[in-house]
């Protein structure tokens, strides 16, 4: 693995000009302040300093969640921090200076709480009216469930996402928190962030980005509601053709009990998988389109992939298009070939994790630096910044023993979304 590019290696230089173009990342020169919270609003400033933005993370002293010891908390790379005491008298002056000479601020707090704490849009806006204002939360800025806590599981219940995942008579499957916070919660705040970001670099004043987790992962399911529209979606799980409802799209335990995700969906692929498990030409073997026989085609296959185990499946599918891949653990992936060869999983001061994405030719992200320690980077943002007062006001907390749990202040943190307010 290298150690922590994302992308191209292109050393080009912008047209018409005579020195190389800044390195660092296309977001090199934006700077970021992020107002320390858990879950969407740190993942969303990491993908920001990914992409090589200077993200300072506002943390609160004391605060220590999630309960890992902040070394190994990969969300907070690329960042660097300082420790405020939003209720303490001064703290939200610093905030403010900060935000004078800052593009873009991030906050996850439930609604009115960065208003009370005087760190709220208007107060930022008013200090800088090209800021663009990126706020996080659950279930929105305003609406009946607005100052109600909340998880993931959730925000991605009520929008009908959770409903289509899991077996037709089991429960809905929880997938993780990557459907709401990171994929209906994160990346949403980004895309909002960068668009007003453009706007008020064509001659645009500064907004509030409001990224709500439900109205993100609503989003995302726009295409199951063209097609139920249609009639090519029932509203019940394991009943289409991208949700395990049909024999090949679904998932198969070979003989080790690990798996194998089979998607064959066009006929020509769908023959090709036939012929390389042996039952292609079977006549007992149910035709594909005739719906009342499907879970006898679904057991024929399953009794076949259960004659091998996972990896030597993958030696018979191995450089074909019968569209198979191994179901694999968080720790055999990054091993993967494929991923290996992309680079996809990278290793910074020991620690593997996934590279920035996405890939660009000419200004790649990349991995400048790990996970910040709270309160570590003051003197220097103070510098960097030009903010004097900022190097006082902040001191580093203490270090958390190696591969301890123990933590100050161990409830859920104020300023995220999941967690109750201020």
């Amino acid at each position: 693995m290298d150690a922590g590019t994302g992308g191209g290696t292109g050393a080009g230089t912008a047209p018409g000009a005579d020195a190389p173009r800044p390195r660092g990342g296309p977001l090199a020169g934006v700077r970021v302040v992020e107002l320390a919270g858990i879950g969407p609003g740190p993942f969303a400033a990491m993908i920001l300093g990914d992409l090589g933005a200077d993200v300072v993370r506002v943390d609160r002293p004391g605060s220590a969640w999630p309960h890992i010891d902040p070394r190994w908390d990969i969300t907070n790379r690329n960042k660097r921090s300082v420790l405020l005491d939003l209720k303490r008298e001064g703290s939200a002056e610093r905030v403010l200076d900060l935000v004078e000479r800052a593009d873009v601020l991030v906050e996850g707090y439930r609604p009115g709480v960065a208003e009370r704490l005087g760190v709220g849009p208007d107060a930022c806006l008013t200090r800088n009216p090209r800021l663009v204002y990126g706020r996080m939360t659950g279930w929105g800025q305003e609406g009946p469930l607005a100052r109600r806590a909340g998880h993931d599981i959730d925000y991605v219940a009520i929008t009908g996402a959770l409903g289509v995942i899991g077996p037709a008579e089991g429960r809905p499957a929880v997938p993780a928190n990557l459907l709401g916070d990171y994929a209906g919660g994160s990346l949403y705040l980004v895309v909002g962030v960068l668009a007003a970001l453009h706007g008020v670099r064509a001659g645009g004043a500064g907004q509030v980005v409001d990224a709500a987790i439900v109205d993100g992962t609503a989003h995302l399911t726009t295409m199951l509601h063209g097609m139920m529209a249609a009639g090519a979606w029932r509203d019940r799980r394991e009943a289409n053709l991208l949700d395990g409802g049909t024999p090949w799209y679904d998932t198969y335990a070979a003989a080790d009990g690990r798996y194998l995700a089979v998607g064959p969906l066009e006929p020509r692929f769908w023959e090709g998988f036939l012929e390389l498990v042996g039952l292609a030409g079977d006549p007992t073997l149910p035709d594909r389109d005739d719906a009342s026989r499907r879970s006898e085609l679904r057991a024929a296959i399953a009794a076949r992939i259960a004659e091998r185990t996972r990896d030597e499946w993958m030696e018979v599918f191995a450089d074909t298009d019968a569209c198979v891949a191994p179901v694999l653990s968080l720790r055999e992936a990054p091993d993967h070939p494929h991923l290996a060869a992309r680079g996809t999983f990278v290793e910074h001061d020991g620690l593997v994790q996934p590279a920035p994405a996405p890939r660009f030719s000419d200004t790649p992200g990349a991995i400048r630096r790990g996970p910040s320690r709270p309160g570590a980077d003051a003197v220097e943002v103070a510098r960097d910044w030009g903010v004097p007062a900022l190097a006082g006001a902040s001191a580093p907390g203490p270090e958390p023993a190696p591969g301890s749990d123990a933590v100050p202040d161990a409830g859920p943190r104020p300023g995220a979304p999941d967690a109750p307010g201020e």
